[in-house]
């Protein structure tokens, strides 16, 4: 019973919030800013195809989410309520993690006080009952985050090959992760965890990437994880700044001219032809992905102080209290502009703040994680870009640190007047 009902507060907690949310907007979860994981996944039920039209494989995207969809609609259906409970179900898996984190390097306190700060995060609230692939990034970061901690403890190899493989899954996932594994497998080295487990990291998680890449080079033809270099152009041209700078995410960059010419569509317009007129067209997606890639390398060399503008914007709108371009959150206006640029900041300012004071109460080991955690997220978003939704995956660190702060504190604070 002792065990159980950390599990049962934790459990209720998340669900709750997180229902009122999905009952609320039950209109609009598989209606307004759907990601494309969910075309991937009717277009696989109903073809056997993953691609975005029926016999033409489509490598466009990060799989993992789209997978996971295919699962949820085969056995459910699509509807609101299947997406929505599913996706409380993995919060709730989250949400539990984060509290054995805790409860294993910190304390018992600090576990239930960091599950439930980062499971009531306003903005997931929200976003978590959404079709969104960041709902599996915080199951699978907490996992990471868990099982590295767990290997440099026991110095275990076989804990260390469970890490390889969760981070392998890691990056279907989020494709922002690639270098993860060697990350990881660098602070073990420090941990000096023996080095059959070290090189088990990066080895497993290749292993968990190469059927997916096989794949990719058969159906699609080359070895990739994701042909999407368009969205990291996109991240990396002279317009790029000054819609952040707005307020506008990154889709409105205008894609280059001459594209129609050589025959160029993205597979999302290939889908339109087809639903629209029944053609199929060859969109060329490891052509494009090339092409996308020098111009981005071509970017850099000529634009290094554009560049350094971008990296630093990125890096504001990664941290940013309030809910920064984003593309996939609640709508703007009333009282969702309340909850972007209010409510939200209000609870991540002083998160922000205890999880400073936090990093100087924990150990070594997990604090040391946890800056790379944060240092690794910053990298990311300095290559690709900085949004609100790209963080709030990995904010449980933030939510252990606060806890760790909290338990510390109060007893300090409630001295004076005993």
């Amino acid at each position: 019973m002792k065990r159980a009902w950390p599990y049962a507060l934790i459990a209720a907690a998340c669900a709750l919030p997180r229902v009122a949310a999905l009952v609320y907007d039950r209109g609009g979860i598989l209606v307004g800013n759907v990601e494309k994981s969910d075309t991937l996944a009717e277009v696989f039920l109903h073809s056997g195809t993953f691609g975005y039209v029926p016999g033409v494989p489509s490598a466009s995207t990060q799989p993992l989410y789209g997978w996971f969809l295919i699962v949820v609609y085969w056995i459910f259906g699509r509807h609101w309520w299947s997406v929505g409970f599913v996706q409380i179900a993995v919060a709730i898996a989250t949400a539990i993690v984060v509290y054995e984190i805790g409860r294993r390097f910190v304390s018992r306190s600090v576990g239930l006080i960091g599950a439930l700060v980062s499971t009531l995060q306003p903005y997931l609230i929200w976003h978590d009952v959404h079709v969104n692939r960041e709902i599996l990034d915080q199951l699978i970061g907490a996992s990471m985050f868990l099982l590295t901690l767990w290997a440099a403890r026991e110095r275990s190899w076989r804990l260390a090959a469970a890490l390889g493989v969760v981070s392998g899954i890691s990056i279907l996932s989020n494709t922002r992760l690639a270098v993860l594994p060697f990350v990881l497998a660098a602070y073990l080295v420090w941990q000096r965890v023996p080095w059959r487990g070290v090189v088990l990291v990066p080895v497993l998680a290749a292993v968990a990437l190469a059927p997916w890449v096989v794949r990719n080079k058969v159906d699609v033809g080359c070895f990739t994880i994701t042909t999407d270099a368009r969205a990291l152009w996109k991240a990396n041209n002279p317009a790029t700044y000054g819609l952040l700078a707005k307020g506008i995410w990154i889709d409105a960059v205008p894609d280059p001219p001459g594209l129609a010419k050589r025959g160029w569509y993205t597979p999302t317009q290939a889908r339109d032809f087809y639903l629209h007129g029944g053609r199929k067209i060859n969109v060329h997606e490891c052509a494009q992905q090339t092409y996308y890639e020098h111009l981005v390398f071509k970017f850099w060399k000529r634009h290094p102080g554009e560049k350094a503008k971008l990296m630093v914007q990125a890096t504001e709108l990664l941290w940013s209290p309030a809910v920064s371009a984003d593309t996939g959150g609640p709508e703007s206006g009333g009282a969702f502009h309340a909850a972007k640029h209010i409510f939200e900041p209000a609870f991540v300012i002083p998160l922000y703040a205890l999880a400073l004071v936090g990093l100087y109460f924990v150990s070594v080991p997990v604090r040391v994680l946890a800056l790379l955690f944060a240092a690794y997220e910053t990298v990311a978003a300095w290559l690709f870009e900085g949004t609100t939704r790209y963080r709030v995956p990995w904010d449980f660190v933030l939510a252990l640190l606060a806890a760790t702060a909290l338990t510390r504190l109060w007893p300090l604070l409630r001295r004076p007047s005993q």
